[in-house]
């Protein structure tokens, strides 16, 4: 129950909504382009996870993909990843300062790895 008052509070006061349609924007521009499909998964997957982060976790997929994946990666962090997670880390110590934004803080923080490197990574549900 706590996770699903949490997720509703990320998504009215966290920026949980903003994300959303900022990576979902991302994904529809990826998948227009045809070469960028990949990125438009990993974006979506960052839509998904940004709108309801709170019981989930992003991990290693099984075989992590490989070099054609690792150079992928490299090209997001290029083109994208260091200024996404660049603004998650600081929309998260923004939200650290004020005790009731410490949850949104953190969900924040776990949003920087995926969004740094987000090919061959999943997102699953914490029980």
């Amino acid at each position: 129950m706590i996770r699903f008052v949490l997720n509703v509070l990320w998504v009215i006061f966290g920026g949980g909504l903003v994300l959303f349609l900022g990576y979902a924007l991302a994904a529809l521009i990826c998948f227009v382009l045809v070469i960028t499909i990949p990125f438009a998964i990993a974006s979506w997957r960052l839509a998904i996870y940004s709108l309801w982060p709170f019981g989930r976790t992003v991990q290693a997929k099984n075989g992590g993909g490989g070099a054609i994946t690792g150079a992928a990666n490299i090209i997001w962090v290029i083109v994208a990843g260091w200024w996404l997670a660049l603004t998650h880390i600081t929309a998260g110590i923004a939200l650290c300062v004020s005790i009731i934004g410490i949850p949104f803080g953190i969900a924040h923080f776990k949003l920087v790895p995926v969004a740094f490197w987000p090919l061959g990574r999943e997102v699953v549900d914490l029980d």
